[in-house]
């Protein structure tokens, strides 16, 4: 059984030391590991405080070809985009396809809301709990921005899901199966229950394992991901980076 890749890192361009690794220093650590290819998967363009900046990315491109020319590892270039809005808005532009080869989407407290109604109907209920949306409320809510965002986007994949962020676990991994959109076990933190995970692994949802590393030295620790699906008996055939090269809706393939 081989790791294929990680495709949730973070390096120091996510700003105000969030990642604490270069895009080298990430390629280094996987080539060390036996990694093939990983992607550089920054925050979104609209994090309040660790965003990805759209001017750097020349030179992110730049960084991303030297680092695959001295280390062999295919680098893809990815963002870990933010949910904004009830209506399932994320903070990429359709300019943004051009450069992307991933596209991640998650929660993040620190996210900047789409209007004043997604900051008090959205944001605030799931920062401070029950006391601004009772919990079947809330849930549901976020259920449904998840879907629209998933009906909306091609997103690959859905990162660290119900982590600050209930959801009905079962109806986005439905959705997400339907849109070819991979469910990540987070190699810090899964809030999904295993029992959830079974019946997502039953009905044929596709799981992706990832370190979400935001220091290089933690690239390609995967194992709490890995621990889960050997626990639960998950087949490996619906794990896309074990012993194969996933397949994602922008570029993100090997050149031949």
């Amino acid at each position: 059984m081989i790791l294929f890749g990680d495709y949730h890192t973070h390096t120091n361009h996510s700003g105000h030391g969030h990642g604490k690794g270069s895009i080298f220093d990430n390629a280094s650590v996987a080539a060390d590991k036996g990694l093939k290819q990983i992607a550089i998967t920054d925050h979104g363009f609209e994090h309040k405080l660790y965003s990805l900046k759209r001017k750097d990315i020349p030179a992110i491109k730049e960084e991303i070809l030297n680092a695959k020319e001295v280390t062999g590892v295919d680098i893809l270039l990815g963002v870990e985009a933010n949910l904004k809005s009830m209506n399932g808005d994320i903070d990429v532009r359709d300019e943004d396809y051009e450069f992307l080869d991933i596209l991640l989407m998650g929660f993040h407290n620190m996210g900047k809301p789409a209007s004043f109604q997604d900051k008090f109907k959205l944001f605030y209920p799931n920062i401070f709990g029950d006391i601004f949306s009772p919990s079947k409320e809330r849930i549901s809510r976020n259920t449904t921005a998840y879907l629209k965002a998933l009906d909306k986007y091609p997103i690959d994949v859905i990162t660290h899901l119900n982590y600050h962020y209930p959801v009905d676990t079962l109806a986005v991994a439905r959705l997400a199966k339907q849109k070819g959109t991979y469910i990540e076990l987070n190699g810090k933190r899964i809030n999904i229950s295993e029992r959830d995970i079974c019946t997502m692994a039953e009905e044929g949802v596709k799981f992706i394992v990832t370190s979400d590393a935001h220091c290089s030295v933690n690239v390609g620790e995967c194992n709490n991901g890995m621990n889960l699906i050997f626990k639960l008996g998950i087949p490996l055939n619906q794990v896309v980076n074990i012993d194969k090269l996933p397949k994602f809706k922008n570029k993100g393939r090997i050149e031949d």
